[in-house]
């Protein structure tokens, strides 16, 4: 035996734990969990292995994790490195041709086997693979109306190699967790022109959430959740309740996509989008195997 000690008090404590997890483990059993990874969660390397091996522990107790990350931190550094200059409409990157191919080595080469690489040091096998792969994730470019707010003009932006997903083929994620492993998937598509296209991770997670049929999509922030006019978290919403939120105006800013992508994700047939901070240690962890869920969880 290495390691300090353990009293009978900490292996009293460990054993209850496992007892009250054991209801969760029975629900998830086999499930399916989309996860979008990014933000500060990814930024920071103690968090980083602590996520990768709550990943790694999902595949070892019987439930298949895949998992879509972002990586717009990585991007802009190297963008810097190579004095690219970017801008972004609506949140959105606009990229082009040169661009694309500084995304699509980010994403699918460096991040994408950073964060594979973390879980299989953590005892799972991951396989970093991108939505070109396969035929995984089909795009088209993405189409956005903006309106003048002087002369109520509307017009089309342009903003180049950004894509949004039209198809999603699964073929390639049931192959990799029917052979016990974990997809790591970088967002990046493949369009019917043979584009590749730059395309928002928390879209294809919601997309590929869908596709599967997932138990539950855990969107990865660095906030809390929604909450409510005081500023206090709201555990759970319907769909009806998200979009009489967002008329109001209590949900607001770049939560409105968040909020739409799990209202994609669930009328397509996921069980339930929780958003969550990715900052809390074991967030995953904690939504999946107790009752005091860190997030807002957004149903039918």
């Amino acid at each position: 035996m290495t390691g300090s000690p353990t009293t009978l008090e900490d292996a009293t404590q460990q054993a209850m734990t496992l007892a009250k997890a054991l209801p969760f483990l029975r629900r998830y059993a086999g499930a399916t969990i989309v996860v979008k990874y990014g933000g500060h969660a990814m930024g920071e390397d103690a968090l980083a292995e602590q996520f990768a091996a709550d990943i790694a522990l999902l595949k070892q107790v019987g439930i298949n994790p895949v998992v879509v990350h972002g990586g717009g931190p990585q991007i802009n550094a190297m963008l810097k490195r190579l004095a690219i200059q970017s801008s972004f409409v609506d949140g959105l990157r606009v990229t082009d041709a040169a661009m694309v191919e500084v995304v699509e080595m980010v994403l699918a080469g460096t991040v994408n086997k950073y964060v594979a690489g973390l879980i299989t040091k953590a005892g799972a096998m991951a396989v970093g693979i991108c939505g070109k792969d396969g035929g995984l994730v089909r795009a088209k470019k993405l189409e956005r109306i903006k309106q003048d707010p002087d002369s109520n003009i509307e017009r089309v932006l342009d903003l180049g190699f950004v894509g949004e997903p039209v198809e999603i083929d699964v073929r390639v994620i049931h192959a990799l967790t029917g052979g016990g492993l974990i997809p790591v998937i970088a967002p990046v598509g493949l369009g019917v022109d043979g584009q590749t296209y730059n395309i928002n991770a928390d879209t294809v997670a919601g997309a590929i959430a869908g596709a599967l049929q997932a138990t539950r999509l855990l969107m990865l922030t660095d906030v809390a959740g929604v909450l409510d006019a005081e500023q206090r978290l709201i555990a759970e919403m319907t769909v009806a309740e998200v979009q009489a939120g967002i008329a109001s105006g209590m949900i607001s800013g770049g939560m409105i996509p968040k909020v739409e992508t799990c209202i994609h994700a669930v009328r397509n047939g996921t069980r339930g989008a929780v958003i969550l901070d990715g900052r809390v240690p074991h967030a995953c962890l904690l939504e999946l195997f107790t009752d005091a869920g860190p997030g807002t969880i957004i149903r039918r």
